[in-house]
């Protein structure tokens, strides 16, 4: 067992940036209304995408972004494994089989999708299928947290009954799939610590900051825009978002997600 400290992992968000989440609906509501833009976004080749919901979560969870996904071009399947409450026993065998599956019927490598847990999924997936999978996009996705980044922590352990804190088990997480790879997240997450979803930016993977809650990061229009823009990179050909000069909308929209925070920063917005 080791504890929080030699993981090295920062605190959960505390209070205020909790007391954030409840801006959700209106992310949702933002979605609806900026649909006509969010539809200039990069468009699919219709190549398989599978989407993961989050903690105690399920494919109606994930409605709004698998519609949008839809409407832009890619062939977007749901996860079809009820709630997502932990790795319990068959769940990661048949997502493995879900993915073989896609591959084969489409003859096409499979994009990997998913929201919190279910981007730990993904990004382990990945790591068992990287001849599969055509590249990995997660949101707010804790794989860099140790039990004390997440204030999800203590639902995890109550629904899946996985009361392992072991270190090696959470630095395995924190490796980066051998394929494309992007996390979004957000610097007033009030879940997971913005901290914990960043990902060591190489060649072949990086990190894109929005400004969204951790619960509406799904249906937020410009996470939305993020995840469609990645997933339209081309086979054999995915370049970073951030690695041209920004323009257009990403220049109003996105921030440099290497960027320091501004002392007493509390909401992420400067």
């Amino acid at each position: 067992m080791s504890d929080t400290n030699e993981l090295n992992t920062p605190a959960a968000p505390g209070p205020l940036r909790m007391a954030l989440e409840l801006r959700a609906p209106w992310e949702l509501a933002a979605g609806l209304a900026g649909y006509p833009l969010m539809r200039k976004a990069p468009r699919g080749d219709g190549h398989p995408v599978l989407v993961f919901p989050g903690l105690a979560a399920g494919d109606l969870s994930t409605l709004p972004l698998r519609r949008f996904l839809a409407a832009q071009g890619f062939a977007v399947h749901a996860w079809e494994q009820g709630l997502n409450v932990g790795p319990r026993p068959g769940v990661l065998e048949a997502c493995v089989e879900r993915v073989r599956r896609l591959r084969a019927d489409s003859g096409r490598k499979v994009s990997l999708v998913g929201w919190s847990l279910g981007g730990v999924y993904a990004r382990e997936i990945a790591k068992m299928l990287p001849d599969d999978t055509r590249s990995v996009v997660t949101l707010g996705a804790p794989f860099g947290a140790g039990p004390g980044g997440t204030n999800a922590w203590r639902v995890y352990q109550l629904i899946s009954g996985d009361r392992d804190l072991d270190a090696a088990r959470f630095a395995a997480l924190r490796q980066r799939p051998a394929v494309p790879t992007t996390s979004i997240f957000s610097r007033s997450d009030g879940v997971v610590a913005w901290q914990c979803s960043l990902e060591e930016e190489t060649a072949l993977s990086e990190n894109i900051e929005v400004h969204a809650s951790h619960f509406g990061m799904g249906a937020n229009p410009v996470a939305l825009y993020a995840v469609a823009d990645r997933l339209a990179q081309p086979e054999g050909a995915w370049r970073r978002f951030h690695q041209a000069p920004q323009e257009g909308i990403k220049r109003l929209l996105f921030r440099d997600p290497q960027r320091a925070s501004a002392p007493g920063a509390l909401f992420g917005w400067y």
